[in-house]
């Protein structure tokens, strides 16, 4: 059997799924202009939160609400906890007020991982657009901290400006290495920039993997995605072997509310992360 249909198997939250548990905030670290990281330690003492690079939690904040956001820290240590996210609503415009020493809930991990062991013995693409970079950055700790059992290994990164370039310093330590091809692309360039200029999925034809035997990681916004499932598909890359993130929509994070439902399916139940040939019929349905 093609070890690409397999789901990944995946931590379950140990609590009361409607329940968050307290972590206090370590660390409050800008990305850009409106986007930030939190790194989350638990309270009461360490532990561990088991999770897979794709899944996501719930963050609770006190008074005002709720919502999904990606793990994006390293899944090879225990701690801090990270989440990376926009300003975009009244949830996350209360989070990105949080200062160390505050509170906020943890309900999770949730959803679906990377599939990762699917793509041992194989090159590995990865395409992320803007905020995107953020769910892919488990997966990237995963594939380095475990470089033997991956074959080639393609980061290729866009933003809409250099100032939009989220991990800086970890894009700066993956392009010094030798075992990682990462390029960066910006859609606009501005003054010292000397990188590449154009839209990510202009860096999927010469991106070094071999398309016969390779697995690829897609997720930023969805136009984004499906171009680049295209480009990848004239590469060569098969669908099944094409997975992406579709973060839309969730509310519970366990199929109850039914925001998510996507087809027959549920984002958070399902996915996050999905086999390109399982949604490839949905992402053609217009405002689905």
């Amino acid at each position: 059997m093609d070890p690409t249909i397999e789901s990944p198997a995946r931590p379950q939250p140990a609590t009361e799924p409607m329940l968050p548990d307290p972590w206090r905030v370590e660390r409050v670290h800008a990305e850009t202009a409106d986007t930030f990281s939190l790194e989350l330690t638990p309270v009461g003492g360490p532990r561990p939160l088991a999770f897979s690079p794709g899944q996501f939690n719930m963050l609770y904040v006190f008074g005002v609400g709720e919502v999904p956001i990606s793990i994006s820290g390293n899944p090879e240590i225990e701690s801090p906890l990270v989440h990376t996210t926009r300003i975009v609503g009244t949830v996350t415009r209360a989070m990105g007020k949080l200062k160390a020493g505050d509170l906020l809930g943890v309900r999770g991990p949730y959803g679906s991982g990377w599939p990762v062991d699917a793509a041992k013995g194989r090159d590995v693409v990865i395409v992320a657009g803007g905020l995107g970079l953020a769910p892919l950055r488990p997966l990237i700790h995963h594939l380095l901290a475990h470089r033997a059992d991956y074959r080639e290994i393609a980061l290729l990164y866009g933003t809409r400006t250099p100032q939009d370039r989220i991990f800086r310093a970890d894009l700066r330590r993956w392009t010094a290495r030798r075992d990682l091809q990462a390029q960066v692309t910006v859609d606009r360039a501005v003054s010292g920039w000397t990188g590449h200029v154009g839209v990510v999925t202009k860096l999927v034809a010469h991106a070094p993997f071999d398309p016969s035997n390779t697995v690829a990681f897609v997720c930023g916004p969805e136009v984004m995605m499906r171009f680049t499932l295209q480009e990848l598909q004239r590469r060569g890359v098969p669908p099944e072997r094409s997975h992406l993130s579709l973060e839309r929509n969730m509310k519970c994070a366990i199929g109850f509310c039914g925001h998510c439902q996507y087809g027959s399916m549920f984002v958070c139940k399902d996915g996050p992360v999905f086999r390109y040939d399982r949604v490839r019929s949905l992402m053609k349905v217009r405002e689905l």
